[in-house]
């Protein structure tokens, strides 16, 4: 799923930290493992001391309230305890703060600076470059059952023709066409692919996202299936396609959204689902969560006491009858037994709000078991985001249980959750990676399309 890169394990995404005749930024450069992820703290004077606000533009997470900032006799410290974090600094002579962020156990050394701090640039040997030996369009179609227009680029191998096509399908987040993360362009490394080879590719920026309009912080599941179906019917009305052989290729939470379109329409022929979810959305979170901690170093009784309190909060809200206060209030009992009141609310925000709610209720297997269509299933050994035993499992099961008798699956050796050739399959390799997608995933998928596409 996506790809939001947590440093904060627990799912909560607040921090903490203090301001000093230290107002204003400070910015520093969080460096995990061989990751780095830019941190701002934004810092103002009060009546009573400081308060602050905290930046993180690699996980496009902007204005986090900090709970406590304190700074005496040149120290800075800052300390969220329900989430075991905490930051202490001590500002120099340079105008530096050399100081520790810890968290889970671990300490990572953290320094700020009132300049701006550069990250590593790495390369992306992968990403194609114009001129293209295609043909491309920027296109713009309407989902007119929610109002909301789609912009995209159209690739075909020529300009004339008849071409089969694709529609790639994004995962969680708001993303643009290319389904970009970390100066990575996934679906426009896939697009330039599939192209070159034969296949028309339609991606698009998800709503809100880009050129499209509408509003992706309401939007849920459902509502992005409708934007797929809408660029379906405009590639039906394309004189260049093939309206014979339109497949579908979702990655992450698109390869939900795959199954709930080709259960439901005769016009898709095929489908690919890359690191897809194949059980409940509420285990799918529960399981990444683990996933992720473990390999960040969490200590073993903190990641089972977290399992037990979300798992706690997702069986009311999975039991739920609908996202009211009726529910609010439940959950609300339930949290201010495991948090203190300021944390009770945010973590009550983010688990009923509209995409998160509708997301722990979703059970793939519910549109899966529609799928008539050939499905190519495919997901990495080390995914930690979406794990690929149980859920491939999952697909698999549902699938055959439906009796769909055309259904190739497959676990692809060292492969992360973008497809990446890796090392431990942790978020916070993605970036300093240089390969896109593996070859030899771009290859199973070309191998296997063209199969359907004859």
């Amino acid at each position: 799923m996506k790809k939001t890169i947590l440093i904060i394990i627990t799912g909560l995404r607040f921090f903490i930290m203090t301001g000093q005749e230290i107002s204003g930024k400070w910015n520093g450069v969080l460096k995990i493992q061989d990751a780095q992820l830019r941190v701002v703290f934004n810092v103002s004077k009060t009546e009573n001391g400081y308060s602050s606000t905290m930046d993180s533009p690699d996980q496009k997470a902007m204005g986090i309230p900090l709970e406590k900032t304190t700074f005496e006799n040149s120290i800075l410290k800052l300390e969220i305890p329900s989430a075991q974090i905490s930051y202490q600094g001590t500002l120099n002579k340079d105008n530096i703060i050399v100081g520790t962020f810890k968290q889970g156990g671990q300490s990572i050394e953290l320094n700020l600076s009132k300049e701006i701090v550069l990250k590593k640039v790495y390369a992306r040997p992968q990403e194609p470059q114009k001129p293209f030996p295609y043909y491309t369009e920027e296109v713009k179609f309407e989902n007119k059952t929610d109002h909301v227009t789609l912009a995209g680029t159209l690739s075909l191998p020529k300009k004339d023709g008849n071409f089969p096509a694709v529609i790639l399908i994004t995962g969680s987040g708001k993303q643009n066409r290319d389904e970009e993360v970390l100066r990575h362009k996934p679906f426009l490394v896939l697009s330039d692919y599939l192209t070159k080879k034969g296949i028309a590719v339609l991606r698009f920026d998800d709503r809100g996202a880009g050129e499209s309009t509408g509003d992706f912080t309401k939007a849920t599941t459902i509502d992005f299936s409708r934007d797929v179906q809408a660029a379906v019917d405009y590639l039906k009305n394309r004189n260049e396609i093939n309206k014979d052989k339109i497949g579908l290729l979702g990655h992450s939470e698109g390869g939900i959204i795959a199954p709930i379109i080709a259960g439901n329409s005769k016009d898709i022929d095929f489908i690919v689902l890359l690191a897809a979810p194949g059980v409940r959305g509420d285990k799918l979170l529960l399981v990444q969560k683990e996933m992720l901690e473990r390999q960040f170093g969490v200590p073993e009784n903190d990641i089972q006491k977290g399992q037990e309190i979300f798992k706690g909060a997702y069986d009311i809200i999975v039991a739920s009858a609908g996202n009211d206060e009726k529910l609010k209030d439940n959950l609300s009992n339930y949290a201010q037994s495991k948090f203190d009141d300021k944390t009770s609310k945010l973590f009550i925000e983010q688990i009923t709000n509209v995409w998160w709610y509708n997301f722990l209720r979703i059970d793939p297997a519910t549109a899966l078991a529609k799928v008539k269509c050939p499905v190519l299933a495919l997901n990495g050994s080390k995914d930690l985001q979406v794990a690929s035993t149980v859920n491939l499992e999952a697909i698999k099961k549902a699938l055959i249980r439906a009796g769909n008798k055309n259904v190739t699956i497959k676990e692809l050796p060292g492969l992360n959750h973008l497809f990446q050739e890796c090392k431990t399959g942790s978020v916070q390799e993605y970036e300093t990676i240089e390969q896109t997608i593996s070859p030899v995933a771009l290859e199973e998928i070309f191998n296997w399309v063209l199969v359907q596409t004859k």
